[in-house]
């Protein structure tokens, strides 16, 4: 199932290789649209998937604030999404019916 993931009208990410994780579907990283996507300097703890580092998010010159999150060293319990990046704070993400990549 292709699922995709978008802010302002432009495609962020889309991919059929999703893992959905406590309901979040996290990208691998090679899907993300690269030039809509800065480093933050914001980090989140989870007890059992560990450090989170954030993206924000900028397109047609509107910033969407640590929008997107990874974990690059996660805990044991949670290596399956390493390389993986999930959303929130208004990027709608969502099956793409009929469509597979």
């Amino acid at each position: 199932m292709l699922v995709r993931a978008t802010w302002n009208e432009a495609i962020l990410a889309e991919s059929n290789q999703c893992i959905v994780v406590e309901g979040n579907y996290y990208f691998p990283a090679e899907t993300l649209v690269k030039k809509h996507f800065q480093s933050s300097n914001w980090r989140s703890h989870c007890h059992w998937k560990g450090t989170a580092f954030y993206f924000h998010i900028e397109v047609d010159g509107s910033l969407n604030k640590n929008a997107a999150w990874y974990y690059p060293d996660p805990l044991p319990a949670a290596t399956n999404i390493k390389g993986y990046v999930a959303f929130w704070n208004g990027v709608h993400v969502m099956p793409v019916e009929g469509q597979s990549k």
